[in-house]
């Protein structure tokens, strides 16, 4: 997630956790936003080395079952490929499962997301959908925010 209020530099990466699903779920929508330029600048600040995105397992899982219905699934696979060297692929365990269950969280797959980054000590979580982490122990912020925190 290595942000400590607005920043904090760990070997010189950023850390944090990306919620890639919004990505995938919107499709052409997505791609005309702003939304998609934000994260486009996310991928490619990992890309240059600059900072180090982190996903829950469920995000892949849940990349591929949306991008499977919509490519082949030899070219779904490719696509997740490409993307995971861009990405480090946090675990998905009995604890985490355990926390979400018995969390407050109204939405299943945020507390999810949300203890996966508490239990992998992500800093900061990449989300459009912030009102659903309103009680965050970590920041919780869009990709524009990161970007511009960055940018400071």
């Amino acid at each position: 997630m290595l942000f400590i209020g607005t920043s904090c530099i760990l070997n010189n990466y950023f850390l944090f956790i990306l919620n890639f699903n919004t990505i995938i779920k919107s499709g052409a929508k997505f791609l005309a936003s702003a939304f998609y330029t934000e994260a486009a600048k996310l991928f490619s600040l990992a890309d240059k080395k600059k900072l180090r995105l982190s996903i829950s397992s469920l995000c892949l899982a849940d990349a591929h079952y949306i991008l499977a219905k919509q490519k082949p699934e030899m070219e779904a696979r490719k696509i997740l490929r490409k993307f995971k060297v861009l990405v480090k692929v946090l675990p998905l365990d009995d604890k985490i499962t355990d926390l979400a269950l018995n969390s407050d969280f109204k939405d299943f797959e945020d507390a999810i997301q949300y203890f996966t980054a508490i239990e992998n000590d992500q800093d900061v979580i990449i989300t459009r959908n912030l009102p659903d982490f309103k009680e965050s122990k970590i920041p919780v912020m869009t990709a524009g925010e990161l970007i511009k925190s960055i940018k400071k």
